[in-house]
């Protein structure tokens, strides 16, 4: 169909203007459900022009349709448009949509091709991306009152001043902490994270796994631990393995004051591990946060995506917290120094210590942050002469560049780097690296990848 028949670009869904209400709403929410996008109504998506005996009316049962809608649907006002001289209606539904809507209880999203329903984990992950029920603020499943450890309660309550005048169980209500649950106090997942006597009883996944290399790729040799216990716990532990685990020097200043530099500053390192502990998804279970030390960087891994509207561009502009209560309490706690800036102080911290500027990452199922020392530069430069001697191209030092960042690389990753180099040239490039034993070709098929031997 021709692209001036629309505003910008062809619609995702093309319904007849016989089409009942339902099956309006239903289009409506699908499409509110996925991001936006674009409906119209008297078009097929043949090119088949039917007849809108009232565009105008058509045009309103639309906005009526709309209001139908739970939570009722606000957008702009459909647009009547012509396609062979025979009106029709354009319908936007905007993207970052607040809400996760459904008609009559039927909760529908389009999947590209189709209207499906949405259900179960999917579900809950759009509601929970979507800030309508933090996963944290939910009633904890199986644990009762006794599962929080009343010693670490009491330090809390007293710590806070706007606390202080309330019991305990009075604090936790208002932090979000205990909520009745049929007239019975009982722990959210926020309470059992931040104070239970043994939260990975309920959250397994609840952990973060520290290790070490010694080179800058992930490699058999490394020291390793798994650290467990409520959420401070595991900030002060993790920190305290960053500490023992990173190099750094010892000076005397001139009134022989001892002080220590570490390769990344400490005030960085720790926003960063408050950052994965606040804002991970841990409705995700079989993943936890992974804090890994190499010889150029540190990366820590955090499960679930961005939340909400935040994307790895707006990351230093916008704010959404994933998890509120927690937030909230560990901002009590003196571990967040502003609600909602750590990404900020993280940037601030390494550019006041003169390090290199950190990167974010968002993959598949999660969000990484890598911290680059000083030795990155050393580290490097020297191979870059050595591979240009050996004969490398420009394409295969940025390969021999991409390993040495990501521990590996596949021929996908190849083909993003060079997108406009044809795929058997790709080929022959790591086939040349693994013949002048610089790289290791892992696996076969699909499955194959490369690490620096």
């Amino acid at each position: 169909m021709p692209a001036s028949d629309f505003s910008d670009s062809p619609p995702d869904i093309f319904l007849s203007p016989a089409a009942s209400d339902e099956t309006l709403a239903q289009a409506l929410v699908a499409l509110a459900n996925n991001g936006g996008g674009k409906i119209a109504v008297g078009i097929s998506k043949a090119g088949k022009a039917y007849k809108v005996p009232d565009p105008s009316a058509t045009r309103d049962r639309v906005l009526r349709v709309a209001l139908l809608c739970d939570p009722p649907l606000i957008m702009p006002s459909p647009v009547i448009r012509r396609h062979k001289k025979h009106p029709f209606i354009e319908i936007h539904i905007p993207p970052d949509l607040p809400h996760v809507y459904n008609f009559d209880g039927r909760y529908v999203i389009w999947n590209g091709t189709e209207i499906v329903p949405l259900r179960g984990s999917a579900l809950r992950e759009l509601i929970f991306a979507r800030g309508e029920t933090g996963f944290d603020a939910l009633v904890a499943p199986n644990a009762d009152r006794d599962a929080l450890n009343p010693d670490a309660v009491w330090a809390y309550v007293g710590g806070v001043d706007a606390l202080r005048h309330l019991s305990p169980d009075e604090a936790l209500l208002k932090r979000g902490c205990l909520k009745y649950d049929g007239g019975t106090l009982r722990p959210t997942n926020a309470g059992i994270l931040l104070f239970g006597r043994d939260p990975q009883q309920f959250f397994p996944q609840a952990e973060i796994t520290v290790a070490r290399y010694t080179g800058i790729q992930m490699t058999d040799v490394f020291l390793r631990a798994d650290i467990r216990g409520t959420l401070p716990e595991q900030a002060r532990q993790a920190e305290a393995f960053v500490r023992e685990n990173i190099a750094h020097a010892v000076e005397m200043n001139d009134r022989m004051q001892r002080s220590e530099t570490y390769l990344y500053p400490l005030s960085a390192v720790r926003e960063v591990i408050i950052n994965a502990l606040a804002h991970r998804d841990y409705s995700i279970s079989g993943d936890n946060i992974r804090l890994l030390l190499f010889a150029d960087r540190l990366e820590c891994y955090s499960p679930g995506r961005l939340p909400g509207h935040i994307t790895v561009q707006n990351i230093m502009q916008e704010r959404f917290s994933r998890n509120a209560v927690i937030v909230q309490v560990l901002y009590d706690m003196g571990f967040i120094e502003r609600l909602g800036y750590g990404i900020d102080r993280i940037v601030r911290n390494m550019a006041e210590h003169d390090m290199p500027e950190p990167a974010f990452t968002e993959t598949a199922a999660g969000f990484k942050i890598t911290l680059f020392n000083r030795t990155r530069s050393s580290i490097v430069e020297p191979s870059v002469r050595q591979w240009l001697e050996m004969g490398l191209n420009e394409r295969q030092i940025k390969a021999m560049g991409f390993v040495a960042d990501n521990g590996r690389i596949t021929n996908a990753d190849y083909q993003t780097l060079c997108p406009d180099v044809s795929p058997e040239t790709l080929r022959r490039d790591l086939s040349d690296l693994v013949s002048k034993d610089l790289l290791l070709r892992i696996g076969e098929k699909r499955a194959t990848f490369y690490i620096q031997k």
